[in-house]
């Protein structure tokens, strides 16, 4: 015989919705960080200002190659400092696999010979996609983009 427990007996279930919601907002919280981050290919400089500068898309960041000259002339790939003519030399190489797009980033004080030597040699080896960056507002700070 069996006899009655006064306490009930309920299987325990464990509840999967309350996860399933949880999951769900670290997965869009982790869409929208990863998002938002922009990866800086280049080094800080003032951009000088222009009065037709225009906003670019940054989406296709990675399409572009950065090319920058700082306000001492030093001429940067990326982020590492290059001669001149070993921007040719790389620009060269990127030429060999496709058809690559420049953006040039340069100082407002940068000596001009030096940014026409960076276009200059770009040109030389057939890259003719080139971008000059500009800021349009003179109260704009840095840009490393």
């Amino acid at each position: 015989m069996r006899i009655p427990s006064p306490i009930a007996s309920r299987k325990a279930r464990i509840e999967i919705i309350p996860l399933i919601d949880i999951v769900f907002f670290l997965l869009a919280t982790f869409v929208m960080v990863s998002m938002s981050m922009v990866k800086n290919q280049g080094i800080p400089v003032r951009l000088p200002v222009a009065q037709t500068a225009e906003k670019t898309a940054t989406k296709d960041a990675q399409e572009y190659v950065q090319v920058t000259v700082s306000a001492d002339g030093t001429v940067y790939f990326g982020k590492e400092a290059v001669s001149a003519d070993e921007v040719g030399a790389r620009l060269a190489e990127l030429k060999k696999v496709g058809d690559p797009r420049v953006v040039l980033h340069g100082d407002e004080e940068a000596p001009y010979g030096a940014v026409v030597r960076v276009l200059d040699e770009a040109r030389a080896v057939g890259v003719h996609k080139i971008a000059v960056r500009t800021r349009a507002d003179k109260t704009a700070s840095v840009e490393t983009r």
